[in-house]
C-alpha cells in the first residue's frame, strides 16, 4: 500500500513540476493575460482535463508558483546570521546558487519573463520584505538605511540573474553568485579592480 502511495507522489510530483516548467516557459514567450490552460497542457503535454485536476484556472497556478519561489527564497534567508553574514557572505549566496540549481529550467524561464512584471513584482517585494524583516531583527541598523540596501541588493540580484539566464550563461551559475556576492559586500571596484 506505501509502495503505490510513493509512485502515485512521485507522478502528481513530476505532473506538477511539467505544468509548472511549461507555464514558465510560456510566460517567457507572452503575456500572462495571453496564455491559456490549453496552452499549458500542450506545452506540458498533457491533457487539459489533467491540468484541471491540479488548478482550477491560470491565477491559482500563478499563486502557487509565486508561494514556491518565495518559500524558496525565504528558506535560504533562514538562519542566516546577518552579523556573520556582513563580513563572510559565502553561505547566504551559497544557498541561493543551490536554489537555482534544483531547478535552472524553471528559474531560467520564470527570470526570462518579459513583460508580466505583476508576477516578478510579488516575488521581488516578498523577497525585499522577508529580507528587510530578517536584517532588521538581527541587525541594530536604520530602518530607511535597511530599506535603500535590501531594494539595491535584491532588485541588483534579480536583475543579474534575469541577464544571465537571458544571455547565453557564458560563465556558470557559481562564478555569477561569486561576483554578485563580491560586489554586494565589497562594491563594484572589487570586481572591477584598481
Amino acid at each position: 500500500m506505501e509502495h503505490t502511495e510513493k509512485r502515485t507522489d512521485r507522478r502528481v510530483v513530476k505532473t506538477k513540476k511539467a505544468i509548472r516548467n511549461a507555464f514558465a516557459k510560456l510566460l517567457s514567450e507572452k503575456e500572462l493575460d495571453k496564455i491559456t490552460m490549453k496552452d499549458i497542457a500542450e506545452e506540458a503535454n498533457i491533457n487539459r482535463k489533467t491540468l484541471y485536476n491540479y488548478y482550477g484556472g491560470i491565477y491559482q497556478l500563478v499563486d502557487e508558483i509565486g508561494d514556491e519561489v518565495i518559500s524558496a527564497f525565504d528558506e535560504a534567508m533562514r538562519d542566516v546570521d546577518f552579523r556573520r553574514a556582513m563580513s563572510e557572505p559565502s553561505t547566504f549566496f551559497r544557498r541561493l546558487t543551490e536554489i537555482l540549481l534544483r531547478d535552472m529550467e524553471f528559474y531560467g524561464h520564470l527570470l526570462s519573463m518579459s513583460g508580466n512584471v505583476s508576477l516578478a513584482n510579488k516575488i521581488a517585494d516578498t523577497v525585499k520584505l522577508k529580507a528587510r524583516q530578517a536584517v532588521m531583527n538581527q541587525l541594530n541598523v536604520d530602518e530607511g538605511v535597511v530599506d535603500v540596501a535590501v531594494d539595491y541588493s535584491v532588485t541588483g540580484m534579480m536583475t543579474v540573474y534575469k541577464s544571465w539566464f537571458n544571455s547565453g550563461r557564458k560563465m556558470s551559475i557559481e562564478e555569477l553568485s561569486e561576483i554578485v556576492r563580491q560586489i554586494c559586500i565589497y562594491g563594484v571596484s572589487s570586481v572591477l579592480g584598481d
